[in-house]
């Protein structure tokens, strides 16, 4: 257990920090999911949209690196244009 008044304040920062950084991942796993669920083009061009934000905002912050942030924007960008407007996956 931490000794010194510094220790202890920095153990609080760590915890709180750590609490933060998984919630924000779990609400991105969630938009992630979310994408890939979608039936339809025009379902997931919003949740899309929402997702790069996030992505980027989180590449800016640290939270995950930018080109971790890139490859996962491309990929879901890559399945909803395989997405029909019908519902239906193209092949």
């Amino acid at each position: 257990m931490a000794q010194h008044k510094s220790a202890v304040k920095r153990n609080k920062q760590s915890q709180k920090r750590k609490e933060q950084n998984k919630s924000q991942m779990s609400h991105l796993k969630t938009l992630v999911k979310k994408v890939r669920s979608a039936k339809t083009k025009e379902e997931a061009e919003p949740i899309l949209k929402k997702t790069t934000a996030l992505l980027d905002k989180y590449a800016a912050k640290g939270l995950i690196h930018k080109n971790n942030a890139s490859n996962k924007k491309r990929t879901l960008r890559t399945y909803t244009n395989s997405l029909q407007a019908s519902g239906k996956k193209a092949e």
